[in-house]
């Protein structure tokens, strides 16, 4: 580490004790110098196993400072990775800590889903930059809360969609917005290979040794454990996750949402079997509307979740092989695409199509990018500034499911209101005394 760097440190130590409930700092990363690519990023991790220890893999050449994970089996796997990080149960600890704040670039968050949102955002307070996992937040307002502040700061933040850096997805947002089909009016996007859902609460179990559950609880009301909950079935149960949609629907409307420009729908209706009071759907599907925008026409996007299947627009051009996709349907033909390839029709528009010259840049990979933006302080690919307002209109497909299934739903996204009593009582949840942000 520079010297400059190490005083600048040290100035900002005194500043960080006062910062912790503040809506913003005085220290953030416009005050941060660049770090050259020789010196590491000093990282916070929190949530290190699943794809929390994906996460870890992938920026462990840098300097992962503290590791925190409230199962003790996750921490000691993360601490061979990372010998010698301070290990944590609790995140908040860490922000109290106003030493060992002063000493960070970032943090990096891959906790369940109900339990992103407090430490991003005490991140961000504390002017540190942000990785966190999709979906950004559990609730709407909380990815709105996220957006603002990390602007309002300027830290360097990233959403975990990692297929945003696939080169397909790139060769797809170019063919679309070269006119490869023509002008897009409607966008099929379909995960069927994905089954989160549950149709009642599992039974109570005894909590594991290696688990502290309130902790894993963290804003989420008090309930007995049960071993779905832990490592992976909490996406199952609307306490905690929002099953298929909330899982998958960022990666894959994530591509429509990149090469249409799209920010905030006016409306959308959402369908299902009947909402189960805490069990997701096994099957669900909205359909979102997107007024017109510069020489973008409007634009209708549906979206089919799980055992919901569009199958009359598959079997219409022959794609009944599909299992998830985005299919674009334009004036002049369509476009279909999954993570690894897409597809024109009909035959003779894709004959005739000659891919334009790349003009998306190439990523070195999706944690790569932040690090790298990190470093020059500039922004990647699914900053909060792209991905909270896809966040936004993921997490109001459940809202309306849940509260006005069979409804359309208006959308005012300034005030981030629907005007319906009960859909938007669930735009926000409140959070468990000593979680709340």
């Amino acid at each position: 580490m520079t010297t400059s760097r190490r005083q600048f440190l040290a100035t900002t130590a005194a500043a960080a004790a006062g910062s912790l409930f503040l809506p913003s700092c005085r220290f953030g990363p416009r005050l941060r110098p660049p770090v050259p690519d020789d010196q590491p990023l000093r990282l916070f991790a929190i949530g290190v196993g699943g794809r929390g220890r994906d996460n870890l893999e992938a920026v462990a050449h840098e300097q992962v400072a503290i590791v925190c994970d409230v199962d003790e089996r996750h921490l000691a796997a993360a601490l061979k990775l990372c010998p010698g990080a301070r290990a944590e149960r609790d995140f908040r600890t860490v922000f109290a800590d106003p030493v060992a704040l002063a000493q960070l670039d970032g943090v990096v968050i891959g906790t369940p889903d109900h339990t992103h949102f407090l430490p991003a955002l005490l991140a961000l307070r504390h002017g540190l930059d942000v990785y966190c996992e999709k979906p950004l937040t559990q609730t709407v307002a909380q990815a709105r809360r996220l957006r603002e502040l990390a602007a309002a700061n300027g830290c360097v933040t990233q959403m975990g969609t990692q297929i945003h850096a696939n080169a397909n997805y790139h060769r797809v947002v170019e063919a679309i917005r070269t006119g490869a089909v023509g002008a897009v009016r409607e966008v099929v996007v379909f995960v069927n290979g994905t089954d989160w859902s549950a149709s009642a609460l599992p039974k109570p179990a005894p909590v594991p040794e290696h688990l502290h559950y309130d902790l894993w609880l963290g804003p989420s009301a008090e309930r007995p454990f049960t071993a779905d909950y832990h490592p992976a079935g909490w996406r199952r149960y609307w306490a905690f996750g929002g099953g298929t949609t909330a899982d998958m629907a960022c990666h894959y409307l994530d591509l429509a949402w990149w090469a249409l420009e799209l920010d905030a729908p006016t409306s959308l209706l959402a369908d299902g079997p009947p909402p189960h009071a805490e069990g997701t759907p096994k099957g669900m599907r909205c359909e979102y509307a997107f007024p017109p925008r510069g020489e973008r026409a409007a634009v209708v996007v549906r979206w089919h979740a799980g055992a919901d299947r569009p199958t009359a627009a598959l079997q219409q051009r022959g794609l009944e092989d599909w299992r998830n996709g985005v299919l674009f349907l334009g004036d002049d033909g369509w476009l279909i695409s999954n993570y690894d390839r897409y597809v024109l029709g009909p035959a003779a528009r894709a004959a005739a199509f000659v891919p334009p010259a790349p003009f998306v840049p190439d990523s070195p990979g999706h944690h790569r990018e932040w690090l790298a933006a990190c470093r020059r302080r500039t922004q990647p690919s699914c900053h909060f500034g792209y991905s909270g307002p896809l966040t936004e209109a993921v997490l109001l497909a459940n809202v309306a499911y849940r509260a006005a299934a069979g409804r359309r739903l208006t959308w005012d996204a300034a005030a981030l209101r629907t005007g319906d009593e009960a859909a938007d009582a669930l735009l926000d949840l409140p959070a468990r005394r000593g979680f709340a942000g």
